[in-house]
């Protein structure tokens, strides 16, 4: 299907939705540009500044806690402006017990990253160094894409 098609938006149903904006808008510097209420459902708009109409992080309360299996990688993705971001990110989330990947390099494209547990159980990669987002060293190039 041909046409002008844009992500605009990922949907998590959390089970503590104020932990989880409050992680957000700490570790990830987003923050609220909608909120509402619905008798018991809650949702809560959440993007970076300057992007509020690309995308954003819709949440809703009363989802399940998000248990990720050994050897399951799924996670968000956070572009960073330097390693030393990473590193300070990686403290920050070590000090609060939710560091899960320490600080590590790896070949073109993952670049310098660490991975954080949000208070749902989601798993977010802090990065600089990758072919996106600040600190891109190399972007991404139609001849660099595997199809």
């Amino acid at each position: 299907m041909a046409g002008l098609m844009s992500l605009t938006h990922l949907a998590l149903h959390v089970a503590d939705l104020a932990a989880c904006v409050e992680f957000y808008r700490h570790y990830c510097g987003l923050k609220i540009v909608h909120q509402r209420r619905s008798g018991a459902k809650e949702i809560c708009w959440l993007a970076e500044s300057g992007k509020e109409t690309e995308f954003i992080i819709v949440m809703m309360n009363g989802g399940p806690r998000h248990e990720i299996k050994p050897g399951d990688y799924s996670h968000l993705g956070f572009a960073v402006e330097s390693k030393e971001r990473v590193d300070q990110i990686a403290a920050q989330a070590e000090q609060a017990g939710c560091l899960i990947w320490t600080p590590r390099e790896e070949p073109y494209p993952v670049g310098y990253y660490c991975g954080v547990r949000d208070p749902n159980g989601h798993q977010v990669e802090f990065s600089f160094g990758q072919p996106l987002g600040p600190g891109a060293q190399d972007p991404i190039e139609n001849s660099q894409i595997t199809r």
